[in-house]
């Protein structure tokens, strides 16, 4: 049996040659590629030239769109996952993920983070200890990662539900102070104020006031960046709670339990394995946080009773 062979014409399209010698035309070849990455001028947004319907008309505009570029994470000179993110706080973003990941314990098993950005992407380079780097090494994963799943990638089953830390003390939060954080989220997304296309993880004290913020077109991006912005300031984990601006998924209830962030809250719905891998980690899991409202799937011990 002959092998598939891909031919081009003159026109662009692909045709593939089959086993009985004729050619197939599946469709039209686009061999053009995105414009490369001016490693000189990144920015999280940039502007494009729009035709805007509205009031009936159409109308020539300028919108500001989210920029999502490759970034390639390399411990000890070994790349282990390329992700499409926003370039903004890389160093966060490269730190919380080694973190939020298990590869490292404590962010003193880091040494130094060194960020470099080529036409093709950005690469941030992070020294970490030799304890971390034989365990990362044993792991053998090598992930892509996309904006929409936290899985691409992963090789085997058994990395998927991983073992977890058990959460410690609950903390304790009013609903009032769930509706107070939400209310406070759209004044600390400058970047989704400007394009509408990213997600934001706050942190937030159990008084419900927002305390620090990362925007990323992924929401398991923001929650790494956020992560990551708390290690290097010291803070302690346990002192607060992550307030999403998506769905809480499996892998953001990982990611949190990972470096023992005792609640997520969400402003969409929490998926059957997020709840599931909340309760068997301790971590309390609110949903719907939209003003006065919100759905507690687990923990709710440590919440009180709506007034």
């Amino acid at each position: 049996m002959r092998e598939l062979a891909d031919l081009s014409d003159a026109g662009g399209t692909r045709a593939v040659e089959g086993i009985d010698g004729a050619d197939a035309i599946v469709g039209p070849v686009c061999d053009v590629a995105p414009t490369a990455i001016d490693p000189e001028s990144l920015s999280p947004h940039a502007s494009f030239a729009v035709r805007r319907f509205r009031h009936g008309a159409w109308q020539q505009a300028s919108d500001e769109l989210a920029e999502e570029v490759p970034v390639a994470l390399e411990f000890n000179g070994i790349s282990h996952v390329v992700m499409l993110a926003t370039p903004a706080d890389i160093e966060d973003f490269a730190l919380g993920f080694a973190l939020s990941e298990g590869i490292l314990n404590d962010r003193r098993e880091c040494y130094g983070i060194d960020v470099s950005a080529t036409s093709l992407g950005i690469t941030a380079h992070l020294e970490i200890s030799s304890r971390a780097f034989a365990g990362l090494k044993e792991r053998r994963r090598n992930l892509t990662g996309r904006t929409g799943c936290g899985l691409c990638g992963t090789e085997s089953l058994d990395q998927v539900l991983r073992p977890l830390p058990s959460a410690g003390e609950p903390l304790r939060v009013t609903h009032a102070a769930l509706a107070a954080a939400h209310a406070g989220l759209a004044a600390h997304q400058p970047l989704n104020g400007v394009t509408g296309a990213v997600h934001g993880a706050a942190w937030c004290s159990p008084q419900g006031e927002i305390l620090c913020l990362r925007e990323d077109v992924g929401r398991h991006n923001a929650l790494d960046k956020l992560i990551g912005a708390l290690a290097r300031d010291g803070q302690a984990f346990d002192r607060g709670f992550v307030l999403m601006t998506s769905r809480a998924s499996v892998e953001i209830v990982q990611k949190a339990a990972q470096v023992g962030i005792p609640m997520v809250a969400a402003v969409s719905a929490a998926t059957a394995l997020a709840v599931c891998t909340a309760e068997a980690a301790g971590v309390a899991l609110v949903g719907f946080v939209r003003g006065e409202q919100c759905v507690i799937y687990t923990g709710g011990a440590a919440l009180d009773a709506p007034a």
